[in-house]
């Protein structure tokens, strides 16, 4: 197994829901797809939400999964692919970013405020919707603004290593 391999099964932030809200299928996938996957539909069109039922710290249909997925390539993956990043330096970003995810989640939890989604994706992006409309900051708690700051690092961190932005 190659490191580009390694990688995306090591990090699985495209699947988890952390970058990505949902996969577009093809209408030809859709036969094959259907079996392994709960899929939505849109006016013929095939979809679904991450996370993604078939990833559990790996995927499982990886050799069968929809073309957008096997398709995508985030930053991370293409500067090792390129060689501008060795793997230990690429799990080293991901394991950063785990950890700044489960902060984050926990600050949630604390501050127990009622977001929708199941993705961390949909949730940021419902928390930065929250964040809006309740300006200005000073009506904000100390653990709110510490949780905006939050989002922040990670979102910077993903858009430089991972080419993707969150926040």
């Amino acid at each position: 197994m190659n490191d580009s391999i390694n990688i995306c099964l090591s990090c699985g932030f495209c699947c988890d829901g952390t970058v990505i809200g949902f996969v577009q299928l093809g209408r030809e996938e859709l036969p094959v797809l259907r079996e392994l996957i709960d899929i939505d539909n849109a006016n013929g069109e095939g979809f679904f939400l991450q996370p993604c039922n078939n990833y559990c710290d790996g995927c499982n249909i990886y050799s069968k999964r929809p073309k957008q997925c096997a398709n995508f390539k985030c930053g991370l993956l293409k500067s090792l692919e390129q060689k501008e990043l060795n793997f230990d330096s690429a799990i080293e970003t991901i394991n950063v970013v785990k950890q700044k995810k489960i902060a984050i989640e926990k600050k949630l939890a604390l501050l127990q405020l009622k977001l929708q989604s199941q993705s961390f994706y949909f949730k940021v992006v419902e928390l930065k919707k929250l964040f809006q409309k309740n300006k200005p900051e000073s009506s904000l708690t100390q653990n709110h603004l510490d949780l905006i700051s939050d989002l922040k690092q990670l979102d910077s961190l993903l858009s430089k290593k991972f080419g993707i932005s969150i926040f």
